[in-house]
């Protein structure tokens, strides 16, 4: 196992028991302890863990967030439902705008179904997956790449998102909260997604029930810029109070 293999697996399981002990790292991976702490060490400077005492503990406070491949991997068969309930949304021959997030590249999958689309994105993953569809027209923002993230971003991404207009905008996000709104980790991020909203006759997000009552670093818009949510399960009351307030239908499998 490579080492950027072996850090990933620790993350993946930082992420399930957030707590990790060097000896047992160890014994798992067949390497020295020494190597088990230099990997941590590594992690903490990239900002994704903290060591304690013989180990190491996920650092909630990182507002950069996980790597792609690690995100990619989480939550899937929640992704998966949420790809499947907005491919049933899209209508061949649509113009449609995918942000970077790990969920979009599930929901790119899903729409692979469709005999033809215009798929707009900054996605380098969703790029690479919408490669062999040859009746789609795959149009990549270009821009700056992130390290990590599979992400292209910044000024010149804007500027080509804005020059569009498009049937659907589906992005998703790291936070939801009712009184900060919609959150992400990266504000280059949070840029696009808004520049997207703006294109779009119809405005949908798509997260998971985990990102319900949670916030991340910066803000990205009001609930007001969204028609739709959609999730993997039924929201708590107050969350489905709020939707109608804001004239927003949330759909969920029933």
């Amino acid at each position: 196992m490579l080492a950027i293999e072996r850090r990933n697996s620790i993350l993946e399981r930082l992420q399930k028991e957030k707590r990790v002990v060097v000896s047992e790292l160890s014994q798992l991976y067949q390497v020295t302890e020494e190597t088990i702490r230099r990997d941590l060490e590594k992690m903490e400077n990239d900002g994704l863990v903290v060591k304690s005492y013989g180990g190491a503990v996920l650092n909630e406070q990182n507002i950069v967030g996980l790597p792609f491949d690690i995100r990619k991997n989480q939550c899937v068969s929640e992704k998966q439902t949420i790809a499947g309930l907005i491919a049933d949304m899209v209508k061949d021959k649509e113009t449609v705008m995918l942000d970077v997030s790990s969920t979009a590249v599930y929901i790119a999958k899903e729409l692979k179904k469709k005999e033809e689309l215009t798929v707009i994105t900054n996605s380098v993953e969703i790029i690479v997956e919408l490669y062999d569809m040859p009746k789609w027209t795959v149009i990549s923002t270009g821009g700056t790449v992130r390290a990590r993230s599979f992400a292209l971003g910044g000024p010149h991404t804007d500027e080509i998102l804005s020059s569009y207009h498009v049937d659907k905008a589906i992005v998703s996000c790291k936070g939801l909260d009712l009184v900060s709104g919609i959150t992400d980790y990266v504000e280059q991020d949070a840029s696009s997604k808004r520049m997207m909203l703006r294109a779009a006759r119809e405005r949908i997000l798509a997260v998971d029930h985990t990102k319900f009552d949670t916030t991340a670093f910066t803000k990205v818009t009001d609930w007001s810029s969204f028609t739709k949510l959609v999730t993997d399960r039924k929201p708590k009351q107050k969350w489905l109070d709020e939707f109608e307030r804001q004239q927003i239908e949330c759909i969920y499998p029933e």
